[in-house]
């Protein structure tokens, strides 16, 4: 589970002019020095990764670790693994990369902690990181013009900050794509989401991909934020989505880290209904959690879910398999199938082909931005399309001028698997243009 807080709002936002940007700034530095003490033990450099002090290239990774609710071990793990990788043959350029980790311990004054090491430490690029608090790192990173490349999607400011360089969708598009899914195979759909502001644009995006497929809106069922159980609720999911009885009907928890608690008061209570379907994107749902909750036995056998990149047992994986093999050997907080560990496989990859392009020049945030902002298309191998950040993307009229990958892969749960459900990757874009988010 990623216990993310859902977007919250479309609203386009304009590259901010430099003063706004030192008083955004400065505000949130004085909040992250007061609070660095006590949360030092969060940040630290990954010993051996680079020996050099002068010609090395610095980058951040950070991410929530050792939480009560959301945690991402897996992702500064993996980029320690990528850099180990990078610096055996060389480096770039001949120039070694040098890991920085933070933990933001999932709060928003750590994440503005974080963002403020990042500038004092003059890092290039923070690349392959999770936070839920984008209104908070954002202001640093933005007063420092350092690139933030391929965050997990987990906040609005990811695609619309004009320093970030997403390499996936973030919830939009995986909802919208499990609408379209969905469309063809369910009768009734039930949405079971927060009865919060934050939780009032799920319908809206799951909806927009159902009305594409040629499918009625979903059932929209509230659920309140602070529940300990869901009894009465999954009686209710389960009504309303058998209420056809020609078609199965499906329904579709999108609770963060309450998902979890509600599908196993759904397992005991879907034995006394006719038969549904579940659903679910990988937001909520990846193949960790399948396997925790007793994978072939467990309440997602058969589902959908619309996860960001190819499932796990694809070949276009095998490269960053053979570097966990051989730098993180015996290291179980990377796991291959976690999407927070590809995504900072992927913007690693991405931060490499932005320096193989700048070669022998100066190497800073600020040639890294530019790179990525003049024009790089970064190829991944197939896991995305070739990714490229303009200043005004195909999604600036939707309020998501950054959104450079749109695409969706649809799985199902197949023996306690996830495996392939599409052919070829599904293409939000138009939906989300026509998209009613307001």
């Amino acid at each position: 589970m990623t216990g993310r807080r859902p977007i919250l709002s479309t609203a386009p936002s304009s590259i901010l002019p430099a003063a706004h940007r030192r008083v955004r700034a400065t505000a949130l530095s004085a909040l992250a020095m007061t609070a660095c003490v006590s949360l030092a033990a969060g940040c630290g450099v990954v010993p051996g990764l680079s020996t050099s002090t002068d010609d090395s290239i610095k980058v951040m990774t950070w991410a929530p670790q050792g939480t009560s609710a959301t945690n991402k071990p897996g992702m500064p793990a993996m980029a320690a693994a990528y850099i180990k990788w990078i610096n055996s043959q060389g480096g770039i350029h001949g120039h070694k990369l040098k890991l920085l980790t933070c933990n933001d311990h999932n709060t928003s004054v750590g994440a503005a902690t974080c963002a403020q090491r990042a500038v004092d430490e003059s890092v290039v690029a923070v690349v392959g990181s999770y936070s839920q608090f984008g209104d908070s790192y954002f202001a640093p990173l933005e007063g420092a013009a350092i690139p933030y490349i391929g965050g997990y999607g987990a906040s609005n400011e990811e695609f619309t900050s004009p320093v970030s360089y997403p390499v996936n969708g973030g919830s939009l598009t995986l909802l919208a794509g499990l609408g379209e899914a969905l469309a063809d195979s369910c009768g009734p759909v039930t949405l079971v989401r927060p009865d919060s502001i934050a939780g009032d644009q799920l319908p809206q995006l799951l909806d927009s991909g159902l009305h594409a497929g040629g499918h009625a809106k979903a059932i929209d069922q509230l659920a309140a934020e602070d529940l300990t159980e869901y009894d009465q609720q999954s009686q209710r999911a389960l009504e309303s989505a058998t209420s056809d009885s020609a078609k199965t009907g499906c329904v579709v928890p999108e609770l963060g880290d309450r998902t979890a608690t509600f599908m196993d008061n759904f397992q005991r209570a879907r034995q006394d209904y006719p038969k549904v379907k579940t659903a679910a994107e990988v937001g909520s749902v990846d193949q960790t959690v399948i396997n925790s909750t007793g994978g072939a036995a467990g309440p997602y056998e058969g589902s959908y879910i619309t996860g960001w990149y190819p499932v796990a047992s694809d070949r276009r994986w095998d490269e960053m398999k053979k570097v966990i093999s051989k730098e993180a050997f015996g290291d179980n907080r990377i796991d291959p199938a976690d999407a927070g560990v590809q995504t900072t496989w992927i913007a690693y990859q991405v931060l490499t082909a932005a320096l193989e392009k700048i070669g022998d020049g100066e190497i800073s945030a600020d040639s890294v931005r530019h790179t990525l902002s003049d024009g790089l298309k970064a190829s991944t191998g197939g896991l995305t399309p070739s990714l490229s950040w303009p200043y005004q993307g195909k999604l600036a009229a939707a309020g998501f001028a950054r959104l450079a990958n749109a695409d969706v892969n649809v799985q199902t749960v197949r023996s306690g698997l996830l495996e392939s459900a599409n052919k070829q990757a599904l293409d939000m874009t138009k939906i989300l243009e026509n998209a009613d988010l307001s």
